[in-house]
């Protein structure tokens, strides 16, 4: 996401040193954020089955503990902004340590400031801005990974990743907040919820988690370590002493050996979205491994690329994406020229189908609009 250099308008074929298949998923990522929640919703409620039910309770967050497939979106896209460090700070590395750091602290600037543009900084109502954010964690998770890939052997970043999450733990479990009690790990009662009230700057997104920030200060911590293992993976993948398919099946058995730890240690340090526990971060980060290796066999091991294209597409330009629909209303666009559709097949198929018809010209009017941008060749960097 952060080093995006869109491959050639004429074809979704990238140079030989990017992977398509990080630019594919991290635009099934985008999509997801984008309205494709929104249109999994409208079918099941559409739908009426118990499948689609099913199949709908996915795409929403959990309440407190447990994982669903929603709470995956954001750490995959942590996880991919680690993958793609090892090919970005190897080429800039030619350029030597002090132009990589500058680099480094310009995006790390340029990606908080784009979170508080989306927080409504510009409004000056200082009172009501949230300081935290999405992008401002991708900020300084990347900041932080960046500078330690760039300054430590493989085998260090391990090391690295593994005292966070268990320092984390250690934190959480041990240390009791004023008036509570340690290992609480509650809405209410546990210590990252109450250092926010207490410390964070800003509003506290409230609809989330009123106790604290679900992007908060602590939960900050630990999210690093996502980004640590998608960087692991990227190094990984861009090791010349594997095979394509010994890179493929290592991503696999990462990805299911990370959710087995990750839920063992769950019985102890619960899976928590919000507080971006340890045992969250295993088991998103081996989901995000499974379909890096499933994306990576089909579309840069098997080669079949074609399908991949509509996710490319997103994919190289997910900041765009992400921040231009805080000032452009696609929904409005979509019903100007496609209005007269929705009522229309609203008239022609059974039941309330204009929600999900609403929800597919929005996505259809997003990517038409990215697809202009991708043969332009304009994409947002920072």
């Amino acid at each position: 996401m952060l080093d995006t250099q869109a491959p050639p308008a004429t074809a979704p074929t990238p140079r030989s040193d990017r992977l398509l298949s990080i630019d594919a998923l991290r635009g099934l990522d985008m999509l997801c954020i984008v309205g494709g929640d929104r249109l999994v919703l409208a079918w099941a409620a559409w739908s009426g089955s118990v499948t689609a039910s099913t199949v709908a309770q996915q795409f929403e967050h959990i309440d407190w503990e447990g994982f669903r497939f929603y709470d995956l979106i954001f750490p995959l896209f942590l996880f991919l902004v680690g993958a793609v460090l090892p090919f970005s700070l190897s080429k800039a590395a030619e350029q030597g340590k002090g132009a990589v750091s500058r680099r480094i602290g310009r995006r790390v600037i340029l990606l908080f400031a784009l979170g508080l543009l989306c927080n409504g900084v510009l409004q000056f109502d200082w009172e009501n801005l949230r300081i935290t954010g999405v992008l401002q964690r991708i900020a300084i998770c990347y900041g932080i990974a960046a500078v330690i890939v760039m300054n430590t052997s493989t085998r260090t970043q391990i090391l690295t990743g593994a005292a966070i999450l268990l320092g984390y733990w250690a934190l959480l479990a041990g240390v009791a907040p004023p008036g509570g009690t340690a290992g609480d790990f509650s809405k209410e009662g546990n210590l990252a919820g109450w250092v926010d009230r207490h410390y964070l700057p800003g509003k506290i997104l409230e609809p989330y988690y009123g106790f604290g920030d679900n992007e908060g200060l602590l939960s900050t911590i630990p999210a690093v370590a996502t980004v640590l293992m998608g960087a692991l993976s990227g190094a990984w993948l861009r090791s010349k002493r594997q095979t394509p398919w010994q890179k493929a099946l290592g991503l696999l058995l990462a990805g299911i050996l990370s959710v087995i730890i990750g839920t063992l240690w769950g019985a102890w340090f619960p899976i928590i979205k919000n507080l971006w526990t340890s045992s969250f971060v295993l088991v998103a980060g081996g989901w995000s491994l499974i379909l890096l290796a499933a994306f990576y066999t089909l579309i840069d091991v098997l080669r079949w690329r074609r399908w991949a294209f509509v996710l490319v597409v997103v994919g190289v330009n997910a900041i765009t994406i992400y921040v231009v629909p805080r000032f452009l209303d696609f929904d409005r666009i979509a019903q100007f020229f496609l209005g007269g559709v929705y009522t229309l097949s609203d008239r022609l198929i059974p039941g309330d189908f204009l929600p999900v018809a609403a929800a597919i010209g929005t996505l259809l009017v997003q990517w038409l609009f990215l697809l202009y941008l991708y043969k332009r060749r304009l994409f947002l960097r920072v």
